[in-house]
């Protein structure tokens, strides 16, 4: 019995050192494992913050194009402003210019028919004061 006392001596001194083996493994692969997790969480908030940053700077970016867009249209609604204004003005001068022209020509037209109506008046008169010449002669 004491060779089997003795296996069983041997056999519990084989599993504890078989168990603090499993242990101390298992407090290795623990230690990995959480390593592994600080690794991880430290890659994770990495990633957030650069992500974050990129967002912010892609949002920047955004609105200063936008803000340049902004000015662009903005100017561009000035020169518009500016061309309408401008060819307003050459309408207005351009209808003053037809407005005296059309003035002067209804002159013009009156001035002329004023003359025919005097020339054709002294012809009336003329071809009367001739007819008379010959009434009175003949008479």
């Amino acid at each position: 019995m004491s060779h089997i006392g003795g296996v069983k001596k041997d056999m519990v001194i084989l599993e504890k050192s078989e168990f603090s083996a499993l242990r101390s493994e298992n407090e290795k692969i623990e230690l990995e494992l959480q390593q592994l997790k600080k690794q991880v969480m430290d890659e994770t908030s990495k990633v957030r913050t650069d992500s974050k940053l990129d967002f912010n700077l892609e949002k920047s970016r955004v609105k200063e194009l936008y803000s340049l867009n902004d000015r662009k249209v903005l100017k561009m609604r000035t020169e518009i402003v500016e061309l309408h204004a401008q060819q307003d003005r050459a309408l207005t001068q351009t209808y003053r210019k037809i407005d005296t022209e059309v003035a002067g020509l209804k002159t013009m037209l009156e001035s002329h028919k004023l003359d025919n109506i005097k020339y054709l008046a002294g012809s009336v008169f003329t071809c009367l004061t001739v007819a008379l010449g010959f009434y009175r002669l003949w008479i």
